[in-house]
């Protein structure tokens, strides 16, 4: 299937691994432009179709940066794809977080994504053009809500009230915002060294395997996590103009994990 996205220029904030590097990867093999950024965008460079950014994406200026670069050099944005986030387990209980940890999860899960959007939705504005904003959010907004990533949730359940509220403002102006919200992914937030299962095991003294596997025994149809170019696909054919009517959604790709809607 065409998706239509060729020459299209994609902004992907987040975009040097797990599932923003398969976003660019995705948008690249589709024929669009890609400017893309994170703290470290190391891994972006060299990639043919891409201006890559170090940018820190919490800060306040960080993805207006990034939308004014994607600007500079292609002339307009019509792709934003809001990816950057990150959480962190939290095994002490709610007692043991402050207000900065709260603000933290706050600044990279949300509004990182709200300033990207206010700078990408002026830009398609002015030009009076249609465009495609796609929300990398969680199953955490809304799935059991785990104590565990209280305000990782917290953040996610935001993005897509957010997310739902704007979607009837901009759609008369023919720009669309919807959301992909995944359940485990096989991605370092996870599996890497540092990542939720490793963080389990090592507070229960069991292994990272064991914690993925009790999560997939726990209630994943399918038997397996997602892999990031699965999540990737989805966001492709959301800011495709092959979707053009599908606006203020939210869709789930995890396995079956979630059995009501």
């Amino acid at each position: 299937m065409d998706l239509e996205l060729a020459d299209r220029v994609a902004v992907v904030t987040g975009g040097s691994k797990g599932i923003g590097l398969a976003v660019v990867h995705e948008l690249l093999a589709e024929g669009a432009r890609v400017v893309a950024g994170a703290r470290n965008a190391e891994p972006l460079r060299g990639l043919d179709g891409v201006t890559a950014l170090d940018v820190d994406l919490a800060s306040s200026d960080g993805p207006g940066r990034l939308v004014d670069l994607a600007v500079s050099t292609h002339g307009r944005v019509d792709i934003l794809v809001n990816n950057v986030g990150a959480a962190r387990i939290r095994l002490d209980g709610f007692l043991a977080l402050d207000d900065a940890d709260f603000e933290s999860s706050m600044n990279i899960n949300f509004y990182a994504a709200v300033r990207a959007t206010r700078a990408v939705v002026a830009d398609m504005v002015r030009r009076g053009e249609p465009g495609a904003i796609v929300n990398v959010a969680s199953v955490n907004a809304f799935f059991q809500p785990d104590g565990g990533v209280i305000d990782y949730g917290a953040a996610k359940a935001a993005l897509l009230n957010f997310s739902k509220a704007l979607s009837a403002e901009l759609a008369p102006k023919g720009i669309r915002i919807n959301n992909v919200s995944p359940g485990p992914v096989e991605t370092d937030l996870w599996l890497g060294d540092s990542g939720v299962a490793a963080t389990v095991a090592a507070a229960t003294g069991g292994s990272a395997q064991d914690v993925r596997d009790s999560v997939i025994t726990g209630g994943i149809p399918t038997g397996r996590f997602s892999t990031p170019r699965e999540v990737a696909t989805l966001v492709a054919l959301l800011a495709s103009p092959r979707t053009a009517n599908v606006t203020g959604s939210d869709f789930v790709i995890d396995g079956g994990l979630v059995k009501t809607m």
